[in-house]
């Protein structure tokens, strides 16, 4: 039996599902990003007992299978842009539809009916915030993360950078700098 979680996006989100498994006597195969391949099915007092337990996490079990399917195409792409070394070489909707095994049209009609906003618009959003946690770690220029996350350009960064915070690449990079300052000098 498979259940799905919202809101499940790190491996502290896993850690802590496995604890409510856990503490519940829920037997799993394996828990992922957004969802738990469970042993056998639950019962009703089990399944009511983990939706209260992960509630009070910020976790959600899902049953609507329009909200599961965008949690799956969200899941996919968080793993797309954060947790691989290199993003596919592939179009993000020839990959998304063959991770999910639904028709790309489909896919993104109904996460813009749940979300309110486009996949793309999705995975353009997740890849700044990779562009700043890589300014922030400072272990590579902009070049390189352009490359790494397939940017046509170092201007096409910038540009969708500026464009979702309202800043410049090197202007976030200033402030995280600015910032560790001023506490140096507390």
């Amino acid at each position: 039996m498979k259940i799905y979680i919202k809101h499940m996006v790190s491996q502290r989100c896993k850690l802590k599902v496995t604890e409510e498994l856990t503490k519940l006597n829920i037997d799993f195969l394996s828990i992922d990003l957004g969802t738990v391949e469970l042993t056998e099915d639950i019962t009703l007092e089990q399944h009511e007992r983990l939706k209260e337990n992960l509630l009070s996490s910020g976790l959600e079990l899902m049953e609507d299978k329009k909200s599961i399917l965008v949690e799956r195409v969200k899941n996919s792409i968080i793993k797309m842009i954060h947790e691989s070394e290199d993003l596919p070489k592939v179009n993000y909707s020839d990959y998304i539809s063959e991770q999910l095994d639904y028709d790309y049209t489909y896919l993104s009609n109904i996460f813009t009916e749940v979300k309110g906003i486009t996949i793309q618009q999705y995975i353009i959003n997740n890849k700044i915030e990779r562009v700043k946690e890589l300014l922030l770690y400072n272990e590579l220029n902009l070049t390189e993360i352009s490359y790494k996350l397939h940017y046509s350009s170092v201007a096409h960064l910038s540009n969708q950078f500026r464009k979702v915070t309202g800043l410049s690449p090197s202007f976030f990079k200033q402030l995280k700098h600015n910032r560790k300052e001023n506490l140096e000098n507390l």
